[in-house]
């Protein structure tokens, strides 16, 4: 995906990792290790989904399952999400055995400020052992979620005015909070922490960046300038008119998480949805993913997302790409997934055709060097 396509190859993987791609790698005597022919099948870097509230809203589980939003405080950039991730969610499977083999979970669009993502592999049993990066990025939503969940019962904020408002007050805040701090340590003066503001210094050093839920071109542009007057780091997830002010998006220089396109256009910030967005948003010269939004659409129908994509103008490579090395790049874990590279985490999905094609199959799925899912023992 990233560099050379082989027609046909051998892929070794040792530790968990990739060791060596190569038209001919001859088996080692004693190795104890599993060998998988799969000749004619399509051998691809794992899926990412780079936008999901998989593990914090359960499926089968209802209300009691739902752990995605905070939504009695507008502002709450200290909670994480790895807290309350279950493993133990149906659709952890569903996503093995759709070849998606890492995802980036996070809270929802309720509040201005959600709180903290976190970039974990799909498969395990215990949250900490499935993290390649926490945090990832910190959630804030524009539009119309804050304002119906707060407006609704007589809180800031009720408008978009406010949003944007709230937001400004926070990060200003917070910058002066990390002003203070450094200040105090360069001189050598005592400085007490504060828990709620250290959860922004990431933020403020561009170690991650800030997620934003914006679906309207009003909101795509205020969160565009919100991150441009703080000097901080931005993807705009959802970005449902993103195909109407692509050049814009294009100056920016931020990328685009686009979807979950496979859904209803049930609210008035949607009535634009369209596949077409990131088709037109990558020939423009935008960086895009695709997400499921799961479960707003269900997670294991991300490589059919992208296959639609490709057809309404994105394009097979690009419709690829998407889902594996541009997620990868847009979620700041490159260096660890999205391609097959030796060094890279042995994450590997194979199917018997071009996933993104509706009669594909995954045949097997491999993450960190382990098979988790084979077909032929499903």
């Amino acid at each position: 995906m990233a560099g050379i396509t082989y027609e046909s190859a051998c892929l070794l993987c040792e530790n968990g990792k990739i060791k060596k791609i190569a038209d001919k790698i001859e088996e080692r005597e004693n190795s104890d290790g599993v060998v998988l022919d799969v000749k004619g099948a399509w051998v691809l870097p794992g899926l990412i989904d780079a936008h999901s509230h998989i593990g914090l809203f359960e499926e089968k589980k209802g209300k009691v399952g739902d752990n995605s939003n905070e939504m009695t405080e507008p502002i709450t950039p200290y909670i994480k999400a790895l807290d309350a991730i279950n493993p133990m969610d149906a659709a952890f499977h569903s996503a093995i055995k759709a070849g998606i083999t890492s995802v980036m979970v996070g809270p929802g669009s309720s509040n201005v400020v959600g709180g903290q993502f976190v970039f974990i592999k799909t498969n395990g049993r215990c949250i900490d052992d499935m993290v390649v990066l926490e945090p990832a990025a910190m959630k804030v939503a524009f539009g119309e979620n804050p304002k119906t969940n707060y407006g609704g019962n007589n809180q800031m904020p009720s408008s978009r005015m406010t949003i944007a408002a709230m937001l400004r007050e926070e990060l200003f805040e917070a910058r002066q909070y990390s002003e203070s701090k450094k200040a105090a340590l360069e001189s050598g003066e005592s400085f007490e922490e504060d828990f709620r503001k250290e959860c922004w210094l990431p933020v403020l050093g561009k170690e991650i960046p800030l997620k934003a839920h914006v679906h309207r071109v009003d909101d795509i542009l205020t969160a565009i300038r919100i991150a441009k007057l703080f000097d901080l780091d931005l993807t705009l997830d959802h970005c449902t008119e993103g195909h109407l002010i692509a050049d814009e998006i294009k100056a920016s220089g931020f990328p685009a998480i686009v979807g979950p396109s496979l859904a209803s256009r049930n609210k008035t910030e949607t009535q634009y949805l369209d596949f077409k967005t990131a088709g037109v948003l990558a020939r423009a010269g935008v960086k895009v993913a695709i997400t499921t939004d799961h479960p707003v659409s269900l997670i294991q129908c991300l490589p059919l997302c992208a296959g639609i994509a490709a057809k309404e103008g994105l394009g097979v490579e690009e419709g690829l790409k998407a889902i594996t090395i541009n997620a990868a790049e847009i979620c700041n874990v490159a260096s660890r997934v999205g391609s097959l590279e030796a060094g890279k985490d042995a994450d590997i999905a194979i199917f018997d055709g071009n996933p993104m094609e509706t009669f594909s199959n995954c045949l097997h799925t491999i993450i960190d060097g382990r098979i988790v899912y084979s077909a032929d023992n499903a």
